[in-house]
């Protein structure tokens, strides 16, 4: 299983545009094969700050993920914003 946690900053006035093109990615993303959970947010602390956390059963799954229109059109648009933080944790390896 593989667990992603993203996030980055869009000025907080941009929350409103970015919304609509959320809930497109958040519902396609979750009825892919083999995505187990997928939300984006904004921090209600931190306005502007918007948060990804994605589970995924395997490598296979993620990168079908990242080759899919859905979140082609996701990264268009979010990628206007610069990452401030990406995480994949791997929760089939033993330390």
């Amino acid at each position: 299983m593989l667990i992603l946690s993203v996030f980055f900053r869009a000025p907080p006035d941009q929350a409103e545009v970015l919304r609509p093109h959320m809930q497109t990615v958040i519902a396609a993303s979750r009825a892919e094969p083999g995505c187990l959970f997928y939300t984006l947010a904004e921090d209600i602390a931190e306005p502007g700050l918007i948060r990804a956390f994605e589970v995924y059963v395997d490598d296979d799954a993620l990168k079908a993920h990242g080759d899919s229109e859905h979140f082609k059109a996701w990264r268009f648009v979010s990628g206007q914003y610069p990452r401030e933080e990406r995480t994949l944790y791997d929760a089939t390896k033993r330390d």
